[in-house]
Formats: C-alpha cells, structure tokens, sequence
C-alpha cells in the first residue's frame, strides 16, 4: 500500500475512535507488577481494553495472539479454557478476566477512579471501535508467521491512538513478538504539540509530567511517539518506518 494512503488510513482509524486512546485520565495508581495482556492488535475488544489502558496511564505486557498464530494463543486456551481475544492477567490480584467491558469495569475499580460505563457509551465505544478495526483490516488480524523470539522483551513507547505507532503495533501482532507496551498519553497542554523541534521551538521550557514522556525526555532524548527500546542491541529507535525495518531485519 501506498505510505501516504497507509497513514491517511490510520489516521482516519485514530479519528474513528473518538479521541479515545489519547489522553491520561486523573491521579492514577501503578501496580507493582506489569499486567499481561492477550490481544490482538486489529481486534475492536482489544481495542477498548487498550485505549483504557492509556486513560489509566498503565502499562502491560502484550502478547499477540493474531489468528493463524502458534506462539500464544494455545497460551490462551490452556489458561481460560477457551480462544477468546482479549484476556487480561493481573498477577497483582491473582485476576484472569475475557470479556473488554468486564477488564474496562475491572481497571478502573482496581487502578482507576472506579467508574463504570453506561450501557450506551458502552454501545457507542464498541461501534466506533468496530469502525476504526474496519480500516485497518488486514493489517493486525492474520500471523504472517512467528519471527525470532527476542531474549528480552522490547518496549514500546506509545498511545493507543498514535496512528505511527500503530503500524509498528501491527507487525509485531503479525509477528507474534511479545512486548511491553509504555503507554505515554498526554497529560499536559504542552503534551499535544506532536512534533519535537516544534515543541521545542514554541515551548523550550517543556517539561513532561507523564512518567514515560519523562523517561523519554531524559533517557532518549525527545518525547517522541513511537520509541522502540530494545534491550537486547542497546537499540532506541523513533520513526516507525524504521523500526518496522529493523525489526523485520533483526527479528523477521
């Protein structure tokens, strides 16, 4: 597909979502171990779950599970008795829960504000949800085969809603590579100038309040979305056209 058409695409995916998967919502609780997640990138239920995860500033553990694959989703069955996408894991309260509306009510009671969903904005999540996975259909659906396992899992910087860290999303889903996704939605104002040098020009006393936005602030040196950490090489990468190639070269 044509770049421009393909970012156009994720784009629109972003904008179909409604503004979900952006923001960091309140003064949040962090649990002492990551939570795991079983997902599938192009999967709307996942979708849901994922775009909390950013509102609620948490991070997890994100195994692919796209059909087809062979890596995690017998992973999945062994664990809950059956193949349904998504499943959280919380080794924090022991917890093991299928259903998106029911992980949703769960992350907020548990490390959130406690707020539940009403039946309609549960039914307006899921519809837009439904219509952003739509646009990006193949992309993030199918195996396109397990790539090597890397010794350490990579991170991934990113927010649910960045259409440039989706595609790095999506082939790590095709490929079945594990990772730990740090969510860094945006907190502040200054947070949604999206791009550095015009940060820097307009704001040169930027200072980030998210905790991952400073871990890239200080450590990587720009608060950029994607950042792909790879602890195996000592490789930080930012664009996603070339961390898609290094890792289709290091790991595909």
């Amino acid at each position: 597909m044509n770049r421009g058409l393909d970012i156009g695409l994720s784009l629109v995916a972003s904008l179909a979502a409604g503004g979900r998967g952006v923001k960091v919502t309140g003064d949040l609780k962090q649990p002492a171990q990551l939570l795991a997640l079983y997902d599938i990138e192009n999967c709307p239920y996942c979708r849901i779950v994922r775009e909390a995860l950013t509102a609620l500033d948490l991070d997890a553990e994100i195994y692919p599970c796209p059909k087809g694959g062979t890596r995690h989703r017998q992973l999945v069955q062994k664990r809950g008795g059956k193949s349904q996408f998504p499943l959280l894991v919380d080794p924090n309260t022991k917890t093991q829960l299928y259903e998106s509306a029911d992980i949703v009510n769960y992350l907020s009671a548990t490390y959130g504000d406690g707020r539940r969903r009403g039946p309609l904005r549960r039914a307006l999540t899921t519809a837009s949800a439904h219509g952003a996975s739509a646009l990006r259909l193949p992309r993030g659906a199918r195996s396109a085969g397990a790539a090597t396992l890397p010794t350490q899992m990579l991170e991934l910087y990113s927010f649910e809603a960045s259409p440039f860290a989706r595609f790095v999303r999506e082939y790590l889903c095709e490929r079945e590579i594990p990772y730990i996704l740090r969510n860094c939605g945006r907190r502040q104002g200054l947070d949604w100038l999206p791009i550095p040098p015009l940060r820097a020009r307009l704001a040169p006393g930027y200072a980030p309040v998210q905790r991952n936005r400073q871990f890239l602030s200080e450590v990587a040196g720009k608060v950029q979305v994607p950042c792909l950490v790879d602890p195996n090489t000592g490789v930080t990468l930012f664009e996603s056209a070339d961390i898609v190639a290094y890792l289709d070269r290091r790991y595909g």
